[in-house]
């Protein structure tokens, strides 16, 4: 909310706000001294992506002078265009201008400041200049191999988004009108926020995206009604009541990513999946995985697919007294997935009736983005780490996965929380988003290097479980749904590896949206579309030239898919039907711990 200044300077509550300041200020260095400087190979490239990018530029300046002169001649003639703009607008007068020229399609730059202030609009343009000409030097740099210039683009990129002047108070007009008018109240307010973030964070910087006082897990948020029916050192097994008198006979087990919580699939009730899924008739499981400490470091893969997936399979068996399941495995849950499916397949188990996989990455050469991070200074760095704490703490994803979109999930909150002085939103998904959980350092290792790096599952094979196994050796009926803007698992690489599943029944499905919009999209909403193809081509481009655009969400899509691969329908099975005794209500205890 915008406050109004109603012309009367109260130089009382000023001097309050100054006050203020100062203890806050206290507290600000007080958290910063206790705070444990981390590993600085973690937080950025090594030296030698430095050393190289700089003699890359060097090599291009020697080898091709005249490119570089154009450039320069380029960005300057940009830069006095911008000039001679600001000295046209002071003579004009142009302060009244129509207010449909707002710059609309970048949310930083949405107030009309940038356009009718002729200061402001200097700054705006100018940056813009300086961006332009950063993006340009580096898509024109020779000699240059592609996952180098990917790297350079990413970062150059992180550089250019930090230095925006809608992200420093100085240059940022609506932070100082919000000042002015509020006699510097929404400073203080900003400030309170960002001493509240160091506190909460050990000194280390995380902007809280969502209210924290506003939800509750168990309590408006997974809320679904179940109760955990079976628990070991790594998960906690999870049934949902049923709601309707029938159910289909072979149920449903839900593997979600244990890089975050299962709750992801059910938050507030109109937005819940699995509430969903139970009312269209399936017996409904969930993984609740745990939240890793010290003590699980040599937890591995092969731990998340005995003691993790296969386990929660075999007690849905025993307590359902069916033979055979439909599975779902949701990003890196989707992995395991695949890899105990092309187990089960060299072992001639068909337990598991079905698969599908939401946004998973089983090919590993199609990384996008997250290629930049999969590198050996990275790697090496992140080693290091887990071998001395044990686990890989949650805020060195969230960061990371943060700042693949810094504007959206970085710098456009901390503007709104730091310099505006804002309260976060009181937004479930967001919630969930900053609700991180740790990963085992054993397992962080075997998945960063062999899936990730060396991409074994999509090429010469991945040990699991003494088989070694690919994605050739998955024959189950799948179907994958990905998303068309996921920064996280791209939708390129996800069509890789599942075109190349040595299934004969395999559907795919591309939803609008990113890696959680996309997924978590009701079809009450109406708000994001998908596209279909009936063949599957060799690659991705071909698939989605044939591809064709559905209104709506995809669920009803996949729930009629499912529904004909889970049998005839029975009376619905209440919970705890068999001898096994219930070890308390959902959402469970696994899901409360925090890091």
């Amino acid at each position: 909310m915008t406050e109004k200044s109603t012309g009367a300077f109260d130089a009382e509550k000023l001097n309050a706000n100054l006050q203020k300041l100062e203890e806050l200020n206290q507290r600000f260095l007080k958290v910063l001294a206790g705070r444990q400087p981390p590993n600085p190979a973690v937080l950025g490239p090594g030296k030698e992506f430095f050393s190289d990018a700089i003699a890359t530029i060097l090599q291009n300046s020697v080898g091709n002078p005249m490119r570089i002169y154009e450039q320069q001649v380029s960005y300057w003639g940009e830069s006095l265009q911008n000039w001679m703009r600001l000295q046209e607008s002071l003579n004009n007068h142009e302060g009244s201008a129509d207010k449909s020229q707002l710059t609309k399609e970048d949310n930083r730059f949405r107030s009309e400041h940038w356009e009718f202030n002729p200061f402001y609009k200097l700054v705006k343009e100018q940056y813009l200049t300086n961006a332009n000409a950063a993006q340009r030097a580096v898509e024109e740099m020779e000699g240059v191999d592609e996952r180098q210039r990917q790297r350079l683009e990413f970062f150059s990129r992180q550089i250019v988004e930090m230095m925006s002047p809608a992200n420093f108070l100085a240059t940022n007009p609506e932070a100082l009108e919000r000042a002015a008018a509020t006699e510097g109240e929404s400073l203080v307010r900003g400030l309170e926020n960002l001493v509240r973030d160091l506190e909460r964070n050990d000194g280390e910087l995380l902007v809280t995206l969502a209210d924290t006082e506003a939800f509750s897990v168990g309590v408006n948020l997974a809320t679904s009604v179940g109760e955990v029916m079976f628990r070991n050192e790594l998960l906690e097994l999870i049934q949902f009541a049923p709601t309707t008198e029938k159910v289909h006979r072979i149920p449903l087990l839900i593997v979600p990513p244990w890089i975050n919580k299962y709750y992801i699939l059910d938050l507030k009730p109109e937005n819940s999946l699995i509430q969903w899924a139970v009312k269209q008739g399936f017996t409904v499981f969930v993984v609740s995985w745990v939240n890793p400490t010290a003590e699980h470091r040599d937890i591995g893969m092969d731990d998340y697919a005995s003691q993790g997936l296969i386990t929660a399979l075999r007690e849905v068996q025993k307590i359902t007294n069916e033979k055979q399941i439909n599975a779902v495995g949701y990003c890196i849950g989707g992995t395991l997935l695949a890899l105990v499916l092309a187990y089960m397949n060299k072992k001639n188990d068909k337990s598991i009736r079905s698969a599908t996989f939401f946004t998973t990455l089983t090919d590993f050469s199609e990384l996008g983005e997250l290629a930049v991070f999969i590198e050996n200074d990275y790697l090496q760095a992140i080693e290091d780490e887990v071998a001395e704490r044990g686990y890989l703490p949650s805020i060195f994803l969230a960061r990371t996965f943060s700042y693949m979109k810094a504007n959206d999930l970085v710098y456009g909150p901390a503007i709104r929380s730091y310099l505006m002085g804002e309260a976060p939103p009181a937004f479930d998904l967001l919630y969930w988003n900053g609700d991180a959980t740790n990963m085992p350092a054993r397992m962080t290792v075997e998945y960063l290097r062999r899936l990730c790096q060396n991409n074994e599952f999509g090429g010469a094979g991945f040990n699991i479980l003494d088989e070694t196994v690919t994605v050739k050796d998955i024959r189950h009926p799948l179907m994958a749904i990905s998303c068309e803007k996921d920064h996280i698992a791209n939708w390129l690489g996800c069509y890789q590896g599942f075109s190349a599943m040595g299934s004969r029944d395999k559907t795919f499905v591309l939803s609008e949206s990113g890696h959680i919009a996309g997924i978590i999209n009701p079809p009450s909403r109406n708000r994001y579309g998908h596209y279909i193809n009936n063949s599957l081509p060799s690659t991705a481009s071909k698939w989605q030239e044939g591809a064709s655009f559905k209104e709506g969400s995809w669920w009803y899509l996949w729930g009629e898919w499912l529904a004909r691969r889970s049998g005839a329908k029975i009376a619905a099975r209440p919970i705890n039907e068999k001898s096994t005794d219930s070890l308390g209500a959902a959402p469970g205890t696994y899901v409360l711990a925090k890091p």
